[in-house]
């Protein structure tokens, strides 16, 4: 037997040269790879993890990357990446400058489509495979690997509708493990898991009634069957689809115990599995949790309030309520859309609806926002989780769209709390009575009150809409900052020898603004500086400029904030240096001005 045969795979080319007989051995090799990297570098193990043989199986029975394949949001893609030419710079994977979490079709010839949010395979690969028909390459495989959450989602449905009625050369994978992020919800998952047991009779399956050639299901760990059921395919022509079941976290006990946990656990023990954990005692809550235990003890003193998540109970906190409140706590899967247009329904019965979804999946429900609730003007309270940057996961996870996007709906008021207090304050002013939609958008990682909970929780004061606050005066320079990223503007002007120069304005309300406070700064200071954790364009510096060119103000304003690009994987702090809105920037930047 020969060891290490991973050290020899550099590509699938060098893997199609084994025997069969050597790839359980070459799979238990990058399984134990996986693990050795993520639990030091940290990153997504347990999806990676149940998919190693899949992985090895599909790159070693077809011909890529001329055949190719799709990672639906792409979690699970590691053994991937770790095939094609990038294991001697997985190390890097998700830091700066290193490789992508995700597949990206910038970093590999074997990333066919770059992906990140979930559902998009399907309709990617079937828009391929109609392009390569068209082209007269009939042989071609084209290939998407989608989870039993993410195909729960409608676009992976109206990509099945469609490819149903093609002859387009396409496999759809379904790696079904029951869970997610979060375990798998909803009365899709209800009837995967009938035909896993058996009780399902195979003509009442819903996916040959949509034209497709069904397979399965088979056990996605057994990597022989795999490979045969593949060989199998890839002589079939015209639409097919593979059921095939694995285990998330498959080889490391603790990751196939704690499927929630081993998601993304940090980092950990390779070979005892243990997950180091770090003192959290007099640490600042996670925004989420404040979030979360907020919004559970008002639904307990207020029985029209409701929670909605879109698949993320566990991230954003909302599971706090889903185990007290269950009948008033829903989680409606990858379904962003729906959870929208649900929470609309809902509002006009009277609820009052917390519809908690990170900024960056709210994107995908854009319509819905705009026709089912602005334009109705319903009081649907969204809960913007993962605002700004959000460090190691990158350009497809940053919040940093949300400001901008939001902005121009009429109706929408946009609040972001300077910290955890402020998030409480607004989460209790809002289920008081409003007669708008709001956005309240948060960052991810820890606030900045250590004691939150003992000396803040409970304890709650009404927010004023559309009002800014002075947090420290000045005589020429106004530095106006929004939402969390105003913790670096103090901590710049504490390390200014002469602070006295410049006054700092906390404007949470990006609309409404305080045109009050405006019009006193624009005539009291000879310079502003606006700071936000958004993109420059069309966000909060832009709706100052725009404040000031209305009412024909000549003051020099500076933007500063996200610029015009995709801002790509690191940590927050690395980001915000490379964005010049970290501290020791601002610092510089303000030392200079106030001279």
């Amino acid at each position: 037997m020969i060891k290490n045969l991973l050290q020899h795979i550099h590509n699938p080319t060098d893997l199609r040269l084994l025997d069969e007989s050597q790839l359980p051995q070459l799979a238990q090799e990058v399984r134990d790879f996986i693990i050795g990297v993520v639990a030091v570098k940290e990153g997504h193990l347990g999806a990676s993890l149940g998919v190693v043989e899949l992985t090895v199986a599909l790159h070693y029975v077809f011909n890529t990357p001329e055949d190719l394949l799709i990672w639906d949001v792409g979690h699970q893609a590691y053994g991937h990446k770790i095939l094609t030419e990038r294991r001697e710079l997985f190390d890097t994977n998700r830091q700066l400058g290193g490789i992508s979490g995700f597949p990206k079709r910038s970093e590999s010839i074997y990333d066919a489509f770059g992906v990140g949010h979930s559902s998009t395979s399907i309709s990617a690969a079937l828009g391929m495979a109609i392009a390569s028909n068209i082209k007269g390459e009939f042989e071609k495989q084209h290939i998407a690997v989608i989870g039993d959450a993410s195909i729960a989602s409608g676009m992976a449905f109206e990509g099945l509708n469609h490819a149903g009625v093609t002859d387009a050369n396409l496999l759809v994978i379904l790696n079904d493990n029951a869970i997610g992020i979060d375990p798998s919800v909803g009365a899709l998952k209800n009837y995967l898991t009938a035909v896993k047991t058996g009780k399902n009779h195979r003509q009442n399956n819903m996916i040959k009634s949509l034209n497709f050639d069904y397979s399965g299901p088979i056990d996605g760990n057994d990597i022989f069957a795999v490979v045969k059921e593949l060989k199998r395919l890839q002589k079939i022509k015209g639409p097919k689809f593979l059921h095939i079941i694995t285990t998330k976290g498959k080889g490391l006990k603790q990751a196939e115990e704690d499927q929630v946990k081993y998601h993304a656990p940090g980092k950990f023990d390779a070979s005892s599995g243990e997950i180091h954990l770090k003192s959290e005692e007099n640490l600042p809550h996670k925004y989420q949790d404040v979030f979360g235990l907020t919004v559970l003890d008002l639904a307990l003193k207020n029985k029209n309030i409701i929670g909605i998540t879109p698949a993320m109970p566990s991230g954003s906190s909302l599971k706090f309520m889903m185990e007290a409140l269950p009948e008033r706590a829903f989680d409606v899967g990858i379904a962003e859309q729906h959870a929208v247009t649900l929470a609309a329904g809902m509002a006009t019965q009277g609820m009052i609806v917390y519809c908690n979804i990170y900024s960056t999946f709210l994107q995908r429900a854009y319509d819905q926002l705009i026709h089912d609730v602005a334009l109705q003007n319903l009081p649907v309270i969204f809960c913007l989780d993962r605002a700004g940057l959000v460090g190691e996961d990158g350009a497809t996870h940053h919040g940093v769209f949300d400001l901008a996007y939001l902005i121009c709906i009429p109706n929408m008021v946009i609040f972001s709390p300077l910290n955890e207090i402020d998030l409480q304050n607004i989460l209790y002013t809002v289920q008081l009575g409003i007669d708008f939609p709001i956005a309240i958008r948060y960052p991810r990682g820890r606030g900045v009150t250590p004691n939150w909970k003992a000396d803040y929780f409970g304890k709650y004061s009404i927010i004023e809409i559309g009002k800014a606050s002075c947090l420290q005066e000045g005589t020429t320079i106004a530095v106006l900052s929004n939402g969390t990223i105003g913790k670096n503007v103090s901590a710049a002007l504490d390390n200014l020898e002469n602070p006295d120069t410049i006054a700092h304005y906390d404007f949470s309300f990006v609309k409404p603004l305080d045109e009050k406070a405006l019009h006193y700064i624009f005539k009291t200071f000879k310079n502003i500086i606006t700071i936000e954790d958004g993109t420059i364009i069309g966000g909060f510096g832009a709706a100052i400029l725009d404040f000031g060119s209305r009412n024909q103000y000549v003051v020099p304003i500076e933007k500063l904030g996200i610029p015009d690009v995709f801002v790509e994987q690191g940590t927050v702090d690395e980001l915000q240096q490379m964005c010049k809105i970290d501290v020791i920037s601002l610092t510089n930047r303000l030392s200079i001005l106030s001279k």
